[in-house]
């Protein structure tokens, strides 16, 4: 069975209103052209200064999310909404959440940012996420049921309810493994995914324009080949304000690492399918999962 799976690209600011319309609309445009999954990219409702990224932070779900989930389900799709700044402990710190979103509206899962932008790029970006966001602490992935994803798919139930580490659901799945931009650098997670059955790998980025130009396309091409699985990778566009320029290029990568789908540079929907058979075929004929030497990876003194 085949699933419709369509990417967001946005050019966010800093008015949550104005950038809650501009995901609506092009949610819209993607579940018009047929997408029973839409993605949207990281930091899509506010993308500004630090001040206003904590004043933004909700809990999940709450009112950052009730209006997708109400898209969700008058659409009968699945949202996966690539982050929102989630409350944590520590008021000045809060989670960087990926939202995943059944066709009834509730959450199916929610995955918290592990791996934090603390870099300094010469001649680019310097950055210390680790200062605005509280580090998420467990992988997760998520299975979707493959009637409710095909082109003429109808809802088969929603998942019910608490964010988990495995969302289970009855029936053919599509397996979604959930990061964020910055964990694409971290093949280990990815790996791990794999390794708990995902066959979509799914990276929603605010990816700078210096470091995107060079290793976007690399990463995540190179994330698809060694796991043999999809990529899927909605992506921010534009310069926000006190911010870095985004690369954008969203794309859907399959798992012989061919780049299937391609935003063009500025905001837009990208609409393709993705067929699990593909996943199997790709592990069968280059079973790197299954010839994994874990017990000869220790490195020891010469």
């Amino acid at each position: 069975m085949i699933a419709r799976v369509g990417l967001i690209q946005i050019d966010a600011g800093d008015d949550i209103a104005a950038n809650r319309r501009v995901a609506l609309d092009l949610a819209e445009r993607a579940l018009a052209a047929g997408a029973r999954l839409v993605a949207f990219p990281e930091t899509f409702l506010y993308r500004g200064p630090t001040a206003g990224h904590r004043a933004s932070a909700g809990p999940v779900p709450g009112p950052l999310t009730e209006p997708f989930a109400a898209l969700a389900r008058d659409a009968a799709a699945w949202l996966l909404l690539g982050s929102v700044a989630e409350v944590s402990d520590d008021p000045a710190r809060p989670y960087i959440t990926s939202v995943l979103l059944a066709p009834d509206g509730s959450v199916a899962a929610t995955y918290r940012k592990i791996h934090l932008f603390d870099v300094a790029v010469d001649a680019g970006p310097s950055a210390h996420e680790s200062s605005r966001a509280t580090p998420g602490d467990r992988a997760v992935v998520a299975d979707l049921p493959l009637a409710d994803l095909a082109a003429d798919g109808r809802v088969a139930g929603g998942s019910s309810g608490a964010p988990t580490d495995a969302v289970h659901a009855a029936g053919p799945t599509l397996r979604l493994g959930l990061t964020v931009c910055y964990d694409l650098r971290f093949p280990e997670l990815y790996r791990a995914l794999a390794l708990a059955g995902a066959e979509v790998l799914c990276v929603p980025a605010d990816f700078t324009e210096r470091t995107g130009r060079d290793h976007w396309e690399p990463l995540l091409r190179a994330r698809a080949i060694e796991n043999g699985a999809y990529v899927i990778a909605p992506a921010q566009c534009g310069t926000p304000p006190a911010g870095n320029a985004a690369y954008g290029h969203s794309l859907i990568v399959d798992p012989w690492g061919i780049v299937v789908a391609q935003a063009s540079d500025g905001p837009g929907v990208v609409v393709t399918e993705i067929d699990p058979a593909r996943v199997a075929a790709a592990r069968r004929q280059i079973p790197a999962l299954m010839n994994r030497r874990p017990e000869a990876y220790l490195v020891r003194g010469a």
